[in-house]
């Protein structure tokens, strides 16, 4: 998503003016390093991790390891020296940067010895097997992206040990299991933990995350409600993405407290209800999508009068008016609800048939006790 890349870049922007490790990384591949490597512990460290990550490599078709050779390891493709944080006469590794690499392989213990590695950047390759436990022990690291490779095992729980890190992208894996609690706690400022095969429940503390972008989208065995207590990420979520999620509850009035959030997206879950009037509130939404679910009632005027909504998507859910204010908003799709004199409508038995059920039971908590309902078509991408 162009969106999605470019909250990464402006989270790279951040953390490279926060620490002089980082400064490194924004080098452009391939540019020399600052000054020549001198032979320390640290690099001699470095040597023995970087070699046994190239003897871990079995296809390197772009050869960017093919001058990864000799102990000047600051002049390896893709790596980058900074000077050392605590020691102003030493260079160290600060940066592994090889995205888009196509490379395959595993990723070995070794990788453990750069100890003073800011940023970790492996995106877009074909690495497999788990993430090495000893990446518990870089405790500089502020960013890891391992997006789009092969890799398994659960969730890796070495995240929970790095005090430092900031950006979290594990997306496009097949990692599974549980995902703990306890990353909700950490002061992470980016997570993207979507399209793995992790089932878990969304925990009672999910909204003590202080991250500006969540991303758990495409995992259908996630479950759980929507808190009430959602509103108190109000001073720092820009961006909640939870769409195909297994979601199954009502919208909770305090989401209207979310006044920084610029995304939101909810759409193909199992989410009942009425879409609360308190979304007005959301002065900086930008993006709303909560298509594919089981929503009734008439869409708030307050929502479509929003004065940077520029994309407002909730067809296929069960909708009986909208307002002549939702159709100036510059896109919006309305498809597949019960809203008459509208195309492309569900036929009238089946908003008959919907409407005289029971309406859902939200409690305060967000979850719904809902009697048996029509279900929604799957997801269409």
């Amino acid at each position: 998503m162009a969106m999605m890349g470019s909250t990464a870049a402006v989270l790279l922007a951040l953390v490279v003016v926060a620490s002089p490790l980082l400064l490194a990384a924004s080098q452009p591949v391939g540019a020399p390093p600052a000054a020549p490597a001198t032979n320390n512990s640290r690099l001699e460290k470095a040597y023995v991790a970087l070699q046994a990550l190239k003897k871990a490599i079995t296809d390197d078709p772009k050869n960017l390891t093919k001058n990864w050779c000799g102990p000047d390891v600051c002049s390896y493709y893709g790596v980058y020296c900074a000077t050392a944080p605590d020691d102003p006469c030493a260079r160290t590794v600060a940066s592994v940067d090889l995205n888009h690499g196509d490379l395959a392989g595993t990723l070995p213990e070794e990788l453990g010895l750069l100890s003073d590695l800011a940023v970790f950047h492996l995106n877009s390759n074909r690495f497999c097997g788990a993430l090495p436990d000893a990446l518990r022990s870089l405790h500089l690291l502020h960013e890891i992206d391992v997006s789009n490779n092969q890799l398994t095992g659960n969730f890796p729980s070495q995240f929970l040990c790095l005090p430092n890190v900031q950006y979290v992208d594990i997306r496009f894996n097949n990692f599974c299991g549980e995902v703990p609690a306890a990353i909700f706690e950490k002061k992470i400022d980016a997570l993207f933990i979507n399209n793995n095969n992790f089932e878990f429940t969304l925990p009672a503390n999910f909204s003590s995350s202080t991250a500006s972008v969540i991303v758990l989208a495409n995992l259908p065995r996630v479950g759980g409600c929507l808190p009430s207590s959602i509103g108190d990420m109000a001073g720092t979520l820009n961006e909640l993405i939870l769409l195909n999620s297994g979601i199954s509850s009502c919208i909770p009035p305090e989401i209207g407290k979310l006044d920084k959030l610029t995304v939101l997206d909810l759409s193909s879950n199992g989410i009942v209800g009425k879409l609360p009037d308190t979304i007005g509130n959301m002065h900086a939404l930008e993006q709303l999508n909560v298509a594919n679910n089981m929503l009734a009632g008439e869409i708030p005027e307050s929502i479509c009068a929003l004065p940077n909504l520029k994309n407002f998507t909730y067809s296929h859910n069960f909708f009986c008016g909208e307002p002549h204010r939702c159709l100036e908003v510059p896109h919006i799709d309305d498809r597949q609800n019960c809203i008459a004199g509208r195309p492309d409508q569900r036929p009238g038995e089946q908003c008959i048939e919907f409407l005289h059920r029971p309406p859902a039971q939200c409690a305060a908590h967000g979850q719904s006790s809902p009697p048996p309902m029509y279900a929604p078509p799957p997801p269409m991408y």
